[in-house]
């Protein structure tokens, strides 16, 4: 593929813009290191709930989306429960606000708010500073390696795909290290914008040039159908036999018990409140705890139907050309790699001028992606091990110069782990089903149990992030005969999806016996905490010590309430993502019913959710 000179200008005037936002703020940042990576927590909560949406944007998961869509149709939207997608609803709800309470700058900082600092709370913190750091590495990795396969697909300069990505992570590198979480913000902004106008004129050209009929025939039975029964049920034998060979390696035929599986991971994983990364790096940047909340509500409100315009806009195209240039879908390691979907229609279908604005708004997903989860990893770096360990008195100015010196680092060795990556979602599944079962149980008790302590977070942690690590690998070799037979019963089922409980009850039977065989936390440091935090859960000796010496406090009773805004806000969360997909699709019938679904429960959030944040 060739790119139009018209294309190339325009991803170079964006590419200056960008790195010249990023530097032109960075002054801002010297100041200390709360500047540098919390912007002060002075900026707005719609900057920062933009700054998030735009840094969820990435060009991977976006690639996959495209790649489910094309295969499993409406019913692919529920797929991302994996990572869980409704996970900002719960942080919308009333985690946030927990969270942003602590006025802390990480996660690991935050840890020691509820478990002090004797040896249970310094075990945490280490344990909390190692996930994040490994997380912040797997989540490069990540987004490392599709940049280059994009950047080699257009580009004729000669170069390998790891040389491309080289060449845009460090592009993004200089600003993120000049300018830290304003440079973050200001460049996600200027992104997210270039991003919302490629996705509708890339849903207009779909729209344009794929009728609905040209869609139905391409497509099998029930593939534009959102609901689904214990099977899948999609039958592309009949029309592309690689998409059926596709479908079936993936493992999600069974897809009633796979949706079973997410959805009860899901819930667990979002009670359990946001990983270390950039997400929470975010809501402890907002200026108090209802700002939080509304950074939440905003990444969810801005980000779904463009970035879906866009997903839909390519599957639709893709669809309607499948059948004549085979060349779309190459076989790659002796199967078709369905990934290629994605630069094949940017290249072919939309032509100079727009191909380069949708080139320039994935760059920007790619950038705006690294830079977040960068800034993140360099503020546990310098906070939470050189500043509490290595250098505990040095000036400002010093801090901000380490903080160079660990974003750098962050960088390298995610670059490092992102040149072994062997597909997206060989990693994506690592990320959201491996590495993420090791950390749901104990970050679960954390916030509902007073008897829960620093021991139990430590050896819950570490035997999650171990057992997600090595269980798979360890299961096939003791009982390969075993495998193979799950494996075709269950047509191929994810082992790593299956393998979530035997992790999760590893790691909450070490959480709760650590626990129980140690002494329970400071009582100080359990009554600051429940008094600051005002968590509801199992916090009843606690609450009556506390209420013995402030008679006036009031305890969180809005269990209920709380629950009730979640499942609502799930299906508002759900609207919004099907809603772009019926545009582009221009079936009016369910784009009638999912409008009115996002106005309803939009009122009822108003009322049971907003007009009540103000007085909690």
């Amino acid at each position: 593929m060739q790119l139009h000179p018209v294309d190339i200008g325009i991803i170079a005037v964006y590419l200056v813009a960008v790195v010249a936002a990023g530097l032109a703020i960075s002054r801002r940042a010297s100041k200390n290191i709360d500047a540098y990576f919390l912007g002060g927590k002075s900026i707005p909560w719609y900057y920062l709930g933009v700054a998030n949406a735009s840094g969820m944007f990435d060009i991977t998961g976006t690639s996959w989306m495209v790649v489910i869509l094309f295969l499993y149709g409406l019913k692919s939207v529920w797929i991302p429960w994996l990572w869980p997608t409704f996970n900002q609803i719960f942080l919308m709800v009333y985690l946030s606000v927990w969270l942003r309470r602590s006025n802390v700058m990480t996660g690991a900082a935050w840890i020691r708010t509820r478990f002090g600092d004797r040896t249970g709370g310094e075990l945490s913190h280490v344990s909390v500073v190692i996930f994040a750091l490994v997380s912040v590495v797997a989540f490069q990795a990540y987004a490392f390696r599709p940049i280059g396969t994009f950047a080699v697909t257009f580009f004729r300069w000669g170069l390998s795909p790891n040389e491309y990505a080289l060449i845009f992570t460090g592009l993004t590198t200089v600003y993120v290290i000049a300018g830290g979480m304003y440079s973050v913000v200001v460049t996600d902004l200027l992104q997210f914008g270039i991003m919302v106008v490629a996705c509708v004129l890339v849903a207009a050209a779909a729209m344009t040039q794929v009728s609905p009929e040209t869609i139905a025939a391409a497509v099998p039975s029930g593939w534009s159908d959102v609901f689904f029964g214990w099977n899948l049920n999609l039958d592309w034998g009949s029309h592309f036999a690689p998409a059926a060979g596709a479908v079936r390696s993936e493992g999600y035929s069974l897809f009633g018990a796979f949706f079973m599986m997410v959805l009860f991971k899901g819930i667990l994983n979002s009670m359990a409140g946001p990983n270390p990364n950039y997400d929470m790096q975010k809501i402890l940047s907002t200026r108090n705890a209802k700002e939080a909340a509304l950074m939440s509500f905003c990444s969810s409100a801005v980000l779904f139907v463009p970035r879906y315009l866009l997903i839909a806009g390519i599957a639709v195209l893709a669809l309607a050309c499948y059948a004549t240039e085979p060349n779309m879908i190459p076989i790659v390691d002796k199967k078709h790699d369905f990934e290629y979907i994605l630069p094949y229609v940017i290249g072919h279908k939309l032509g100079p001028g727009l191909a380069g604005l949708t080139l320039a708004g994935l760059l920007a997903a790619f950038m705006s992606t690294f830079s977040s989860t960068v800034n993140a990893g360099a503020s546990y770096a310098v906070n939470d091990i050189y500043k509490r360990y290595l250098r505990r008195d040095a000036s400002p100015q010093h801090y901000v110069r380490a903080s160079y010196v660990a974003s750098i680092l962050v960088v390298v060795v995610g670059i490092v782990f992102g040149l072994y990556v062997e597909s997206i979602d060989s990693i994506l599944k690592w990320i959201t089903v491996g590495l993420g079962s090791g950390y749901i149980a104990s970050n679960v008790f954390k916030w509902y149990w007073w008897r829960f302590n620093g021991h139990g977070y430590f050896a819950g942690m570490i035997v999650g992030i171990l057992a997600a690590t090595a269980c798979e690998e360890a299961l096939v070799k003791a009982l390969p005969d075993w495998c193979n037979w799950f494996a075709d019963k269950t047509d191929h089922f994810p082992l790593v999806i299956a393998l979530f409980p035997v992790v999760l009850l590893a790691s909450a039977v070490a959480a709760v016996a650590a626990s129980l065989m140690t002494a329970p936390d400071e009582e100080k440091v359990l009554k600051d905490f429940y008094r600051q935090v005002r968590p509801w859960g199992f916090w009843g000796p606690i609450h009556r010590k506390v209420v013995e010496e402030y008679p006036d406090f009031q305890k969180n009773t809005n269990f209920a309430r709380d629950m009730v805004n979640v499942g609502v806000g799930i299906v508002w969360q759900m609207g919004l993502i099907v809603l772009p997909i019926y545009v582009v699709l221009r079936q009016f019938t369910g784009l009638g019913l999912s409008l009115a679904l996002v106005v309803a429960t939009s009122l009822f959030l108003k009322i049971n959710w907003y007009d009540k944040l103000e007085a909690d």
